[in-house]
């Protein structure tokens, strides 16, 4: 969770990752943001993040962005 919050950080400071459930829905994290994190998410945790995936409700909490880690990190 540290360093999901650290790459969060460096995206955009200043949001409360650990609370906020509504990064997309309330623009924390627009399009550049988000392509920016797929990246950084793909080299820190080794996965690959599939199209079909992103979509807002796996990338609206750090909850939901992990939950998706971790289900790439199991399919591979």
């Amino acid at each position: 969770m540290e360093e999901l919050l650290e790459i969060l950080e460096n995206i955009k400071p200043g949001v409360d990752y650990e609370n906020c459930e509504t990064l997309i829905d309330d623009h924390y994290l627009d399009s550049l943001s988000i392509l920016s994190l797929i990246a950084d998410i793909e080299d820190e945790f080794d996965v690959v993040v599939p199209t079909v995936e992103i979509v807002p409700t796996n990338f609206n909490s750090v909850k939901s962005m992990l939950s998706l880690i971790n289900k790439l990190k199991e399919e591979d």
